[in-house]
């Protein structure tokens, strides 16, 4: 589906983020996953979308962000950053992950 060489550089650059970390095809399914999403129980190879409860897909942007090649953001409430990152040179893929805001800092 994906060339194994965009596997190995989403590991090399995403594995010791903090926050859990996917790649997904544009048809949802799951091709890797980081270090820290690993280690959550999430697994490669499921929809993206039966990972969680439903509720938590609320307002997802991966199809503007594969239709229009562009990074999407959404903020949900004061608590957390949605990002949808299309892979250059790969047009069915994007790199997806929540940051939790620590109202602390």
């Amino acid at each position: 589906m994906v060339d194994q060489k965009v596997i190995e550089a989403f590991h090399m650059m995403w594995d010791s983020f903090p926050a859990p970390v996917r790649l997904i095809h544009k048809n949802k399914t799951v091709l890797a996953v980081n270090e820290t999403a690993h280690n959550a129980g999430m697994k490669t190879e499921v929809p993206c979308f039966a990972i969680g409860a439903p509720e938590a897909h609320k307002g997802c942007k991966a199809n503007e962000a594969i239709s229009t090649n562009t990074a999407q953001i959404l903020n949900v409430g004061t608590e957390k950053i949605k990002y949808w990152l299309p892979v250059k040179g790969c047009p069915d893929v994007y790199v997806h992950y929540t940051i939790s805001i620590d109202s602390n800092k």
